[in-house]
């Protein structure tokens, strides 16, 4: 790739350390011991492969490459591939290997053709949202990148950069990794670029292309390449790299698909982010200012971490799917595919502020106009609240919608605060409620809460109508969508409807010596239930062929015993998984008082 002022600027800030924006901490390349003796929330999950299966550093992958004549580096955006080349190449020259050298990123069209090719699925530069699009990696190249052929007088040659496979060698790949947590961070400190562009941009243009483009043309190519890939590399590190053989890896995968298993959760701080999470995840970064969010599980940006030796490798979830859905999911996986449809994450607002009046949209609209096939359609469980803690839901009996809307634009035009409570409608929140928001509902959290939001996955199509006229950290104001929430909000959910119909009806379903379960109600709308298990000692349970979510939401810790298999421990507000293909799971309380674990799973019948 013809070197620019730009990406010597990049390669300057790598160099200089610049190269992630984020105060959350690196996955470390090996395990660290924790010396605690009490519960700790863990930040960096691991499920552990056995020994001898994951493999550190660059000089032990130079080995394993030098065993092959010709070789592919695939991988995915973001990941430092110059840095990589360099570092391998220096083991290759201590071994005096004669290497030729093919970078894929030479055969990329010109930028403005790309600009101008994925332009459609952008919208204009000040929209929020693209569109998800129909292309193809092998889109963004000239056909003679198929044309590369290998060097005469050399020991190796290696193609290399994202979609490096397109070349159509018969050569194994070694395929590079980054979680998307870490490609943000990248993204913010301006050390990467979109596919086939040269220079950074602003972050929000930035993710809006990754999140509607390429990503969705590079998980496409990574499934093409499922049963090609000789070797997974976890590329975040930067100056190091793990890696393991895709044999061992597979059959990691297989073990975690019929085992319980937690991904890796990643924080966000933000405009009415709160205190909740630093006081009580025992573990995580106290330095940030606030945290808004906890990503528990929000599969196309969570990562699941491997453990061998000590060894850490990070891959997408996205990929672990993409092997196992049919595992994981069960009897759902022929609807949804490797799509895994559920997501668990905490909105905090505990000593912070109020999330705006927002709704989300309907699905005929989320597939029109933004290309998803399901859309957000949310629960708030009240995992803890102060005593003024308020959750706006649905539209006051009397709501005028030409009046609302009139309110909320002059509020925006002339900056001056709404009398929400005038169009809708407030209720106390109580700790272990569950609050239902089915598509196209008015709602918000109000500050003092801790949220576990249950949730479809999709989970950036927010459609703001008031933001109490809040600033984002950086001093800006943020987006406000009312055009597109108008084509949305369901008037008709007001009134007393609304405590009828949005707020949970919990029941005692099933009952033991020391156990019960509880029913908790959820919307027409929502394709997933929500349970709750109480329990003293420990409880039995069957997947039915379904994935359960689950949540410990009081207690100390809780153990799941999969039989055959070692027991998985989880601690207070850590979210793990038991697939489907586990048949049944026993829990096990740990803790002094009762435990109590929510899980979700979906519901039979459901269609698309």
């Amino acid at each position: 790739m013809q070197q620019t002022e730009s990406t010597e600027n990049i390669t300057a800030n790598i160099t200089a350390g610049k190269w992630r924006d984020s105060s959350q901490p690196l996955l470390p390349a090996r395990l660290e011991q924790q010396g605690e003796t009490e519960p700790v929330y863990e930040h960096f999950p691991h499920f552990a492969v056995g020994e001898g299966q994951i493999f550190r550093g660059f000089d032990t992958l130079a080995d394993w490459a030098a065993r092959h004549p010709l070789l592919v580096i695939d991988g995915y955006a973001g990941v430092f591939y110059d840095e990589i080349r360099h570092a391998l190449g220096l083991h290759f020259a201590e071994k005096g290997l004669k290497v030729n050298w093919h970078d894929v990123r030479d055969h990329l069209k010109a930028e403005a053709l790309l600009d101008e090719m994925v332009g459609p699925f952008l919208g204009a530069p000040e929209d929020v949202w693209g569109t998800r699009t129909g292309l193809e990696l092998g889109d963004f190249y000239e056909s003679s990148i198929t044309s590369v052929v290998s060097g005469s007088g050399a020991d190796l040659n290696i193609v290399v950069g994202p979609g490096a496979a397109l070349c159509g060698w018969d050569a194994p790949v070694i395929y590079l990794e980054l979680p998307k947590n870490e490609l943000q961070y990248r993204m913010r400190a301006g050390s990467v670029t979109n596919l086939g562009k040269t220079r950074p941009e602003a972050a929000t243009a930035m993710y809006k292309r990754f999140y509607f483009v390429d990503w969705v043309v590079l998980d496409k190519h990574r499934s093409t390449l499922l049963d090609r890939i000789s070797v997974f590399a976890d590329a975040q590190q930067g100056d190091d790299i793990s890696w393991m053989p895709a044999n061992g890896l597979r059959e990691a995968l297989s073990r975690l698909g019929h085992s319980a298993f937690r991904a890796r959760p990643w924080f966000e701080k933000g405009s009415w982010g709160g205190q909740w999470m630093k006081e009580h995840l025992r573990g995580i970064n106290t330095d940030e200012v606030n945290y808004a969010w906890s990503f528990e599980l929000i599969t196309p940006e969570n990562g699941i971490v491997l453990e061998s030796d000590g060894n850490l490798l990070e891959l997408s979830f996205d990929l672990m799917m993409q092997y196992e859905y049919k595992n994981v999911l069960g009897k759902h996986a022929g609807l949804f595919g490797p799509y895994f449809p559920i997501r668990f994450d905490f909105l905090d607002t505990f000593d912070g502020g109020n999330l705006s009046i927002q709704c989300h949209p309907s699905k005929p609209y989320i597939r029109a106009h933004f290309g998803e096939q399901i859309t957000q359609d949310e629960t708030y469980y009240i995992i803890d609240c102060k005593p003024d803690a308020k959750v706006y839901l649905g539209f006051r009996e009397d709501i005028d919608p030409v009046a609302f809307r009139t309110a909320l634009e002059d509020s925006q035009a002339r900056k001056e605060p709404l009398e929400v409570t005038r169009y809708v409608q407030e209720f106390p929140s109580r700790k272990h409620e569950l609050f239902l928001i089915p598509n196209g509902t008015v709602h918000s959290s109000g500050k003092n809460n801790m949220v576990l939001e249950i949730s479809a996955t999709p989970y950036i199509f927010t459609f703001k109508m008031y933001d109490w006229l809040s600033l984002d950290l950086n001093g800006n104001p943020r987006p406000i969508n009312i055009a597109h929430a108008f084509h949305n909000l369901r008037f008709e959910r007001k009134g007393d409807a609304v405590r009828e119909e949005l707020i949970s009806k919990q029941e005692v379903t099933a009952r033991g010596s020391d156990w019960e379960l509880v029913s908790l109600s959820t919307h027409p709308d929502h394709f997933y239930a929500v349970e709750r298990m109480e329990f003293d000692t420990e409880t039995d349970n069957l997947t039915n062929d379904a994935c359960h979510v689950l949540m410990l939401v009081e207690g100390a810790s809780v153990g799941v015993a999969i039989a055959g298999q070692p027991v998985q421990r989880y601690h207070y507000a850590e979210t793990f998984i038991v697939p489907a293909a586990a048949g049944s799971y026993k829990l096990l309380n740990y803790g002094a008082g009762r435990a109590k674990v929510v899980r979700s799973f979906v519901k039979d019948g459901y269609g698309m």
